[in-house]
């Protein structure tokens, strides 16, 4: 193959007409159609001098287009850097900057707002809106519709995802092409998916689980995707007969169980609902099971490695747990200390190796070093158990990391604006468990000396400042941080203390 990843995934459709997409407006884009879209963009690109290896970074609303542009990417050999839709100018300059993007494709209603950015880090920008309309599909329209594949090997990158550190300073991970291919020829093996399936597809496309497992594995497979811009309950209601598979996160599910039509008898021809992105509640496994006859396939994954665990198709699906190591995926419990294999049973952190765990972080060969080890197992900062049976649980996360409604959020990031606000001596941000996100953001204060926090302006100014999934649910002012002997924050505690914030009534 000249280009392992397009070629199975994309190139073997040319000239089909098998729906791939189907719309919310009743039409349906055909496999041939979606590629000549992607050839056309990967023109535009050509002709605005970005190479293969060359990044080109992306913050625009769901849509076929959007989804082409990845495609296009894949097909001339430049990597993909889809950016959350939520990210503030601020974020998006950073990742133009660091990534050393050549092109940004950016909303319409961003341009003014995004167009120094661009300037600044010597990046070329276009528009692209969710209806398709932009000056990069005003560029396409007269372009051919094929485009000569680039040669790639299994190891050139293929995509960056940005993940945030502890230390506020996000980390690009760099995904090869092999990475990503074969996650996507495992899970569509692992969860049985064939040219007959139909996907539910409301997730975002700027993470890895709609993008790199949704998207990938229904392509491989040879089926099609519902594609919806954003969950909508009714139009997962109303399309949910014509489909046979979902992916989606916790918050999905819950809301789905909220909705009387949501029935067995609307289920009655899916064959399979996977959860991720988020730990999926006990009872809401339950209820689900209850409700529908069908118990929820939980899985686990990062953005640095794709996915690396699932319950398994045939057999238990066990509430608490995400299952198994996937074939080819080496997993163990160590000791954060020595990295040591600790025995079945004891709780540690998870390692994880496979040809789905990247490349590295770019541009930090020692943030790298620590995470990724010489014999190829990966520090995935999640803790863990292994039961008897084989099943992994996950018990926490040795860095604090917030997981709400599907998107990980690092404490830090959050603590620095906080701490620069008028009134605010310090703060501790920590995650607790919400019904519907998983966990939702809390903030907790110290009084400065000079005055009382003003939380009302406190808010405004992070509304500005951070994407509004990391926004704080609550703001509590305290008159001190709990503490060990050594001085360090106990967030443990406040989770504890606070963990019924946000229960149902």
């Amino acid at each position: 193959m000249t280009n392992p990843l397009y070629d199975t995934l994309f190139g073997r459709y040319a000239g089909k007409t098998t729906p791939f997409l189907h719309l919310p407006d009743g039409s349906t884009i055909t496999h041939d159609d979606f590629l000549s879209m992607a050839a056309r963009y990967a023109h535009v690109f050509r002709n605005a001098g970005v190479e293969p290896g060359d990044r080109l970074a992306v913050q625009i609303e769901k849509s076929p287009q959007a989804l082409a542009i990845y495609a296009a990417c894949v097909q001339s050999g430049i990597v993909f850097l889809p950016l959350n839709t939520a990210y503030t100018a601020n974020e998006v300059s950073y990742f133009v900057e660091n990534s050393g993007a050549k092109l940004l494709v950016c909303d319409t209603a961003n341009e003014t707002a995004l167009t120094p950015i661009a300037q600044a880090a010597g990046a070329l920008l276009e528009t692209l809106n969710a209806d398709g309309a932009g000056s990069l599909s005003t560029q396409a329209a007269t372009l051919p519709s094929s485009f000569p594949t680039v040669s790639r090997t299994h190891d050139d990158l293929a995509a960056f995802l940005y993940t945030s550190g502890t230390t506020g300073r996000s980390k690009g991970a760099m995904l090869s092409q092999q990475n990503l291919l074969s996650n996507a020829e495992t899970l569509v093996e692992y969860w049985k998916f064939t040219d007959q399936d139909v996907l539910l597809h409301a997730l975002p496309i700027f993470h890895t689980h709609g993008l790199f497992v949704a998207s990938n594995i229904t392509l491989l497979a040879g089926g099609s995707m519902i594609f919806m811009g954003k969950f909508n309950p009714d139009q997962i209601i109303e399309n949910m007969p014509h489909a046979t598979s979902m992916m989606g996160v916790p918050t999905f599910y819950t809301r789905l169980l909220d909705d009387t039509r949501f029935t067995k008898a609307l289920t009655k021809h899916m064959r399979l609902f996977i959860s991720g992105s988020a730990p999926l509640l006990a009872d809401t496994h339950i209820q689900f099971e209850n409700r529908t006859g069908h118990r929820i396939l939980e899985r686990y994954g990062m953005t640095e490695t794709n996915m690396n665990t699932s319950n398994p198709y045939e057999g238990e699906r066990r509430a608490g747990t995400v299952g198994f190591p996937l074939p080819g995926v080496d997993l163990k419990i160590t000791n954060a200390e020595t990295g040591d294999t600790l025995p079945a049973g004891e709780i540690g952190q998870i390692e994880v190796r496979g040809p789905n765990v990247f490349q590295g972080y770019w541009q930090m060969p020692e943030k790298t070093a620590e995470e990724l080890r010489d014999d190829g197992f990966f520090i995935t900062g999640d803790l863990g158990v292994i039961d008897d049976q084989g099943y992994v649980q996950i018990v926490g996360r040795n860095k604090d990391l917030i997981i709400s409604g599907g998107y990980n959020i690092y404490p830090k990031e959050v603590e620095l604006v906080l701490d620069d606000q008028p009134g605010v001596l310090e703060s501790a941000v920590v995650g607790v468990p919400h019904p519907d996100f998983g966990e939702s953001v809390v903030g907790f204060l110290i009084a400065s000396d000079e005055a009382e926090p003003d939380l009302d302006a406190i808010n405004r100014t992070v509304g500005v400042s951070l994407a509004r999934f990391k926004h704080p649910k609550k703001l509590i002012v305290l008159p001190n941080l709990p503490r060990n002997t050594m001085g360090k924050v106990q967030k443990n505690l406040l989770r504890e203390q606070y963990g019924e914030l946000f229960s149902r009534q």
